[in-house]
């Protein structure tokens, strides 16, 4: 397992290279909840990779990589069958739509976070994604510029042991 370490400051290190990374809103939390905004600590194994294949070239890495379309979403409602699982769109509980039009899920590693099992309300759609050009905060994500999250994806990262504050 190639693990980046990602420091509650915002930087991700990774085999003795630094990048600037945006954490969630809420900072990062031991403790995470369904709508806090915080990224949660802990080590999030990379589970697969998926991007816009209108909008970049299949990402170079070792994980599984999958296209996204525009039915594809993410379930983040804690009282649905589907919480924190993809979704084919429409879809009749709260959900995320991966395809989006402010780029930054054109790619998006998906992050092992309670997932194996599904625990309701404690967090969902937790992913590494394309940062916004100002790194503005996310909603618990940890995101990164996209050439910088294309060179982590190169080099081999398997997993973010994302540390507490």
């Amino acid at each position: 397992m190639t693990e980046a370490l990602v420091y509650p400051d915002g930087r991700l290190e990774l085999r003795g290279r630094i990048w600037r990374a945006a954490l969630g809103r809420g900072g990062v939390r031991v403790t995470k909840e369904e709508g806090d905004g915080a990224t949660p600590a802990g080590l999030l194994p990379l589970r697969r990779v998926l991007y816009r294949a209108d909008r970049v070239a299949i990402p170079r890495t070792a994980l599984p990589r999958e296209p996204i379309g525009p039915q594809d979403g993410w379930c983040d409602d804690p009282g649905h069958a589907d919480y924190n699982r993809p979704v084919r769109l429409p879809h009749p509980a709260r959900h995320e739509e991966l395809w989006r039009s402010d780029r930054v899920y054109d790619v998006i590693g998906v992050l092992g976070w309670n997932d194996a099992p599904v625990q309701r309300g404690r967090g969902s759609a937790i992913f590494l994604h394309v940062a916004r050009p100002d790194l503005a905060p996310t909603e618990g994500c940890v995101a990164l510029a996209l050439p910088d999250l294309l060179a982590v994806l190169e080099a081999g990262v398997t997993a973010l042991r994302v540390l507490p504050a």
